[in-house]
């Protein structure tokens, strides 16, 4: 297969259902092209959120995302509540649009066999199984790639499928304190601090996600699939960008600052006389304005904090004279009047003021659809935004189960089989 072009035939499908003779696409029924994505068949063997927010991010620029769960559970974090959406658990809802949802057990030979097929026909397929468990299923890349050379394999685990760690279970709290984050998250005199939503999780999913479009890239010129191997250790030492160049250069471990940066000064969350701005003072020029905007012009003169370097220097000293003059106005006062002198300052929204903020509206980034069960919810919107081929939020995360019938009709079961399959327990 080397030096072709690889295609298979066009197997997307829309909103979860498969379309029948004479029905129109979403996308051409929104006037618009598809997706990037489109035409990609993506095995989803994912749980709980690394796995599942990469194929998201698939299934939102228009692949074509199968979710293969367990009968009667399905996805871990579908009951990791309060909160619930209908039966299912708000996390759930994170992570899991724009899919279908089969229930297979995979310990029952005939579900494997299904499995096995949607692999065997699929483009991609998203695991992230402890290393080595895949493979005692059948559904290693090994035995796969053999038969569907075309595969692009993708395996998130906690640290990845080489080196001492492999077998270790992955989490998220323990790659940010393993792969150096929260060693430099949090107060300096306080206790270290992991981030407040799961990032080693969503940037393995991220980098895995990736992996994947790089892959399929490579796979149009050389007609093969490969293995992508993404770890949530991995992806917290990849994140640590300037405070492991920093230790490069110097030699010294990074400190914890807050809400600081190591680097400039001031750029950090600052009280003023009714909450907290955050304050961005990225260079020198924006410290002459800075100055100008607190009313204290002779401060940008000062040979004291003329430079980055000699605020950096004097940084306790500084912040200690700005924490005083900066409690004398509120934050309205004092966003205005930093956004007219060209400042960078912002308010640190809670959820509903983030919600509620008309940049976020008009950038779709909470999109409201029908769920089968809740009527209309909300998700969070795809931050990828593309200029000809853009993604979509098209549907709900699915009810467990909900395209069992469609999926296996679409793999080639008839309906006495699929009948049977379901007597058997093998699907649900």
């Amino acid at each position: 297969m080397t030096g072709r072009a690889y295609a298979r035939p066009d197997q997307s499908m829309f909103a979860g259902q498969a379309p029948r003779f004479g029905e129109v696409p979403w996308w051409m029924e929104a006037g618009r092209l598809p997706g990037p994505l489109h035409g990609i068949l993506v095995c989803d063997l994912t749980r709980v959120l690394s796995g599942p927010y990469c194929t998201q991010m698939l299934a939102d620029l228009g692949a074509r995302v199968i979710k293969v769960e367990r009968p009667g559970a399905g996805d871990d974090t579908r009951a990791w509540g309060p909160p619930f959406v209908g039966s299912t658990a708000a996390y759930f809802m994170s992570a899991n649009r724009n899919k279908e949802s089969i229930a297979v057990d995979l310990k029952h030979a005939d579900g494997l066999a299904v499995v096995r097929r949607l692999a065997l026909r699929a483009d991609v397929l998203v695991e992230n199984f402890r290393p080595g468990t895949a493979d005692e299923l059948g559904l290693g890349y090994a035995a796969l790639s053999a038969e569907n050379p075309g595969l692009v394999y993708a395996s998130i685990s906690g640290f990845g499928q080489t080196g001492p760690y492999r077998e270790r279970a992955g989490y998220d709290a323990i790659a940010q304190g393993m792969g150096g984050m929260m060693a430099i998250t949090g107060d300096p005199a306080g206790a270290p601090v992991r981030a407040g939503v799961a990032i080693a999780d969503i940037g393995a999913g991220m980098f895995a996600a990736f992996g994947i479009a790089s892959a399929l890239f490579e796979r149009s010129r050389s007609g093969r699939g490969q293995q992508v191997d993404c770890s949530l250790v991995d992806a917290q030492v990849a994140w640590m960008t300037y405070a492991a160049a920093n230790y490069f250069a110097t030699g010294e471990t990074p400190k914890r600052y807050g809400s600081a940066h190591p680097s400039i000064v001031p750029y950090q969350a600052v009280a003023v006389a009714d909450g907290f701005i955050m304050l961005a003072v990225g260079n020198d020029a924006i410290w002459r304005r800075f100055c100008a905007a607190l009313g204290e012009p002779e401060l940008a003169t000062d040979p004291r904090y003329a430079t980055n370097p000699d605020r950096v220097a004097r940084r306790d000293e500084i912040l200690a004279y700005l924490d005083v003059r900066l409690r004398r106005r509120g934050m309205a006062e004092w966003l205005l009047a930093f956004e007219q002198a060209g400042v960078p300052a912002g308010p640190i929204n809670t959820m509903p003021q983030v919600v509620a903020d008309p940049q976020v509206q008009a950038r779709e980034m909470v999109v409201e659809l029908p769920h089968p069960e809740a009527g209309r919810v909300r998700v969070t919107g795809n931050p990828v935004k593309l200029s000809r081929t853009p993604g979509e939020v098209r549907s709900a995360p699915p009810l467990l189960g909900q395209h069992t019938d469609q999926v296996l009709a679409f793999l080639g079961y008839g309906a006495e089989e699929i009948a049977r399959l379901r007597a058997e327990a093998a699907v649900a």
